[in-house]
């Protein structure tokens, strides 16, 4: 008797037991972490309200390397600048290379501009921003490094912000949120945050289209019937500057897979000089004009 007593509790301790592994993966679980919850924690993990708030404008300096893995081969060193002002955005990935001069896009808060490598000739990167601006009207392109970032001030924009649950992204588990503007729009976004520090440590863009993307070097093209683009930005690295903690590593990555070919490049950004307060001129975000 006894053995068989001992045997239903360890049944009903392992019934019970496995009940509650299911119940931490439910899909209602999953819904428990409101994205209000998600930003407020996300937010102190940059600094106190008041450091936020006075950080109106940021010049941040480094270096980059861009690799060109598919659709082209080799890589190339240059300097980078990411300059914001309120909702003003501007990057700028300096390589001073006849056939790749820079990659720099801005937006001054009316609308965006991107460099040519000559009349009429974008780079890969701006022939898909060309069509598909979103990621700098809504503040999203450098994520917490810019004062545009819109988890900053989600008062005044009118996104909708859906949270996904915990994903495995290169071996680890991030919350997932995603981001969908007011205007419509095909291009999807999804934003992810540690769980332990609730730092922002990647953006994902994807977007199914129909136009002309480059597919060799930058500035070469060919028509594709349906083409996917994949736009990957990843932080890391975070350091305390000022009362402000944020990522001196920033990777961006751009995959483009059609019927006639397929590009893979990534930027890889090392920041080192953080500068804030300062006054920027406004033509600095229109690189039409500079």
């Amino acid at each position: 008797m006894k053995n068989r007593k001992a045997i239903s509790a360890a049944v009903i301790l392992a019934f019970m037991l496995s009940t509650n592994i299911s119940r931490a993966t439910t899909p209602a679980d999953k819904e428990k972490m409101k994205p209000e919850e998600l930003i407020a924690k996300h937010l102190e993990s940059i600094g106190p309200a008041e450091a936020r708030a006075a950080a109106t404008s940021r010049v941040i300096t480094g270096t980059v390397v861009v690799n060109f893995r598919q659709g082209g081969r080799g890589q190339a060193q240059g300097k980078a600048v990411l300059a914001s002002q309120g909702a003003k955005n501007l990057m700028a990935l300096v390589f001073g290379l006849v056939d790749y001069p820079q990659e720099k896009i801005g937006y001054d808060g009316q609308r965006v501009t991107i460099s040519q490598i000559k009349p009429g000739v974008r780079t890969v990167l701006g022939r898909f921003l060309s069509t598909s601006d979103l990621a700098f009207k809504e503040g999203l392109a450098a994520g917490t490094l810019s004062s545009a970032w819109p988890l900053l001030d989600m008062a005044s924009r009118s996104a909708k912000l859906q949270y996904d649950g915990l994903k495995k992204v290169d071996k680890r588990q991030l919350h997932a949120l995603k981001y969908s503007p007011q205007k419509s729009s095909n291009l999807k976004v999804i934003l992810f945050f540690d769980p332990e520090t609730f730092q922002h440590a990647r953006t994902e863009y994807h977007q199914i289209l129909d136009s002309t993307v480059a597919a060799n070097r930058p500035g070469d093209s060919v028509a594709q019937e349906e083409t996917r683009v994949d736009i990957i930005e990843e932080f890391s690295d975070f350091k305390p500057e000022g009362k402000l903690m944020l990522p001196h590593g920033y990777k961006l990555q751009l995959e483009v897979k059609g019927p006639s070919g397929a590009v893979l490049y990534d930027w890889i950004v090392t920041l080192t000089q953080f500068e804030f307060g300062q006054l920027i001129n406004e033509k600095e975000f229109n690189v039409e004009s500079n």
